[in-house]
């Protein structure tokens, strides 16, 4: 059943927050959107809204986890890994924090709010830190696994949220290991890397395509190891992402290659350094080639 991330994060945080007594939330005023509200309702002395002042809670999410806290600090996407960067980097990432940023509405996806709302560079800007580690999950199941894994995880980490729903993926059986890319479906000569909502439009494309299919939830760390051995079995490869073609998941496949003598191509599938536009997320989307349809098309150009 399609469901959004975001609910998934608020359920699953509910959850944790009451099994766990180090775990504190902020929010920046949007506890309704980034489903911080869940945490809330079970546990309001340890939930704090910050106000429309995401830097100053980024700065209290340091003070927090500096104390011993496990700290999920929560905004929009462009707003957390964008007004607050400075915070981020050398308050939380300099000295190894252990903060959480879990941002909601990232990409297109986040529809009619605009260009000055859709975050496409997120994944670049939280990649580029070191100690940062950052993952984007493809569904409701592997939502809620990120933020159990994380929850556990010694240090700061990224977790890219959507807005919209996104189709099941995975069922609540599935046994994660994020140490590894996932290999959802084995096919011929192409592969697909996916992340995030791209997952799933992956998957459709490659029962006419007949190609492999990966998820790659990781984004940092990343499973070079599985990467390579993916390139040198396929002769094409396609990345498939939400975000920028500059600094996400293409990037990341175009790193790993880089450093090897594999000759097989990377194509990227994405956003093509422009902003995005107001509109429907199913239209915005389709616009910008974000579907299983231009999957097909490009790769049988």
């Amino acid at each position: 059943m399609a469901q959004e991330t975001r609910n998934a994060y608020g359920e699953k945080l509910a959850e944790l927050i009451q099994e766990n007594k180090n775990i504190v939330v902020l929010d920046a005023d949007l506890t309704k959107s980034t489903k911080t509200i869940e945490a809330k309702k079970v546990c309001p002395e340890r939930h704090f809204n910050a106000g429309i002042a995401e830097a100053n809670m980024m700065g209290m999410a340091a003070g927090l986890a500096a104390s011993g806290k496990t700290v999920f600090a929560s905004s929009f996407a462009i707003f957390a890994t964008g007004r607050a960067f400075e915070i981020i980097r050398n308050s939380i990432c300099y000295p190894k924090l252990n903060v959480k940023v879990c941002a909601t509405h990232a990409g297109l996806s986040v529809g009619e709010d605009g260009a000055s709302h859709q975050s496409i560079e997120d994944v670049a800007i939280m990649r580029a830190l070191p100690n940062m580690k950052v993952y984007v999950p493809c569904d409701q199941y592997e939502a809620k696994a990120i933020i159990e894994h994380v929850s556990k995880e010694n240090g700061p980490c990224y977790v890219r949220l959507g807005r919209g729903k996104v189709e099941d993926v995975y069922d609540e059986n599935k046994q994660f290991d994020f140490s590894k890319v996932d290999v959802l479906r084995k096919g011929k000569d192409v592969v697909l890397f996916a992340m995030g909502l791209m997952v799933h439009e992956a998957l459709v494309a490659a029962e006419e395509l007949d190609a492999t299919v990966v998820n790659v939830c990781s984004l940092k760390p990343l499973d070079e190891e599985s990467i390579k051995e993916l390139l040198q079995t396929h002769s094409k490869a396609y990345t498939c992402e939400e975000h920028s073609v500059i600094g996400g998941l293409y990037s990341a496949i175009a790193e790993v290659k880089a450093k090897t003598s594999i000759t097989t191509p990377v194509t990227p599938i994405g956003i093509n350094d422009t902003f995005g536009e107001s509109g429907k997320a199913k239209d915005v989307l389709e616009k910008y080639g974000l579907t299983a349809k231009h999957i097909v098309e490009v790769v049988k150009e």
